[in-house]
């Protein structure tokens, strides 16, 4: 167990996810000084737009080195992915929150009803939630290699869709959508996004079986027939 758990910890990239975590959050600080010269609070939308360099940082989790030699080994080749992303999980709380207390202390006192935080909350989850999604589906490509310099991008690109496509924007935005149909419709994505990595997590990874026209399945068959 302890040889895992060394594992684990060596192969983390903390590194990235600090890095992403401390440039959104030093955006943030830097607008908090530029919003104190004009006398105007933030608005959610610079948050999302601090948080941006989180999620990005997340699609580097999931990344699996030596996976070829972790998958022939009796652990389960999605531990290593798994105890990233729950490692990596209080790092994000953290981050969330003190980002969120920057947006607070930019409303002045006298504001009686500030905006809703919730929905807010609920739209950052889902945007971890896709991400994480995409860095495992990338994980299962032939992409795999290239780890966070695909997942970025693609789930970015995902992100973007999903807010600005009329299709989706009338139930991921608000406006037009309302506080708690806008909350709900992302806890509904970051659920379906959490199926999705699970399915791809699962996935036993057939690469490079489906090159040389090998698959672990038909391995063990044959080995049961030649016995």
């Amino acid at each position: 167990m302890h040889v895992l758990i060394r594992h684990v910890a060596r192969t983390m990239p903390w590194l990235t996810l600090i890095s992403g975590c401390l440039a959104g959050t030093g955006f943030l600080v830097l607008m908090t000084h530029l919003a104190d010269g004009s006398h105007m609070p933030l608005t959610q939308g610079t948050v999302r737009f601090a948080f941006l360099p989180v999620v990005a940082a997340l699609a580097f989790l999931l990344r699996c080195p030596f996976r070829p030699l972790i998958q022939v080994t009796p652990v389960p080749a999605w531990v290593t992915p798994v105890a990233h992303v729950l490692l990596g999980a209080p790092v994000l709380g953290v981050t969330c929150l003190v980002q969120l207390r920057i947006l607070a202390s930019t409303f002045p006192a006298s504001a009686v009803h500030p905006p809703a935080v919730y929905p807010l909350l609920a739209q950052l989850v889902g945007w971890c939630a896709v991400t994480i999604a995409v860095a495992a589906c990338v994980e299962r490509s032939r992409f795999a290699d290239l780890g966070g310099a695909v997942g970025v991008p693609a789930s970015l690109a995902v992100i973007g869709m999903a807010w600005y496509l009329p299709a989706s924007h009338k139930f991921l935005a608000s406006p037009p959508a309302a506080v708690h149909e806008l909350t709900a419709a992302w806890y509904v994505v970051a659920a379906a996004a959490l199926v999705l990595t699970g399915t791809a997590m699962r996935d036993p990874w057939h690469r490079y079986a489906t090159v040389i026209g090998w698959s672990p399945t038909r391995s063990r068959i044959d080995d049961r027939r030649d016995r």
